[in-house]
């Protein structure tokens, strides 16, 4: 498996969690109840998972050998990248300070919370797809087998060192259980 493949796999279980968002938001701005430990795991998920493992093996290795080759980090589709990850934690901050005023019963919290996951769903989706159609084919071709190899056993460590063992499938438990609730 090459590394933007295995890259590509966690893209799917990231739209997955932002269908999940969406349908989360349309319930928030009906002024419907959502559960607030589903907002929390929402939110937990977007750190580890697509934040923290995702976005952390694009950054740390595979936007890194990129830039070894000489694509640029600073302009181009790896900056573009780089500036979207940061406009996407701006928006998980804003979903996790709405869930705080909710807790504390303030009134306009669940719009909060609505209008900062919409934003990150809208971003994200457009988001992977410039990485899967034009990004990721540039890492394909440029990156020669060696060095592919090498960014999958350092995927690998990332999943272990830094995320720890079991907690890419406890995630993944996470977003079948909200799929179960918000997508049927």
């Amino acid at each position: 498996m090459k590394p933007t493949e295995q890259l590509i796999k966690e893209h799917d279980s990231i739209k997955v969690m932002l269908k999940v968002i969406e349908k989360v938001s349309q319930k928030l701005e009906a002024g419907d109840e959502v559960n607030p430990d589903h907002l929390a795991s929402i939110i937990n998920f977007i750190r580890i998972f697509a934040d923290k493992c995702h976005h952390g093996k694009e950054e740390d290795l595979l936007f890194s050998a990129m830039e070894e080759i000489g694509i640029s980090k600073e302009s181009g589709p790896l900056g573009v990248m780089l500036s979207e990850h940061e406009l996407g934690r701006k928006y998980v901050k804003g979903m996790d300070d709405g869930v705080s005023s909710h807790k504390r019963g303030e009134n306009k919290a669940a719009l909060q919370i609505a209008e900062n996951a919409r934003n990150y769903a809208t971003l994200l989706t457009q988001h992977i797809y410039k990485e899967d159609n034009i990004l990721y084919p540039m890492a394909d071709i440029h990156l020669s087998e060696e060095k592919q190899q090498e960014l999958i056993e350092e995927f690998e460590k990332v999943e272990q060192e830094k995320i720890g063992i079991g907690k890419h499938q406890e995630l993944l438990n996470t977003l079948h259980y909200l799929s179960n609730i918000y997508l049927i």
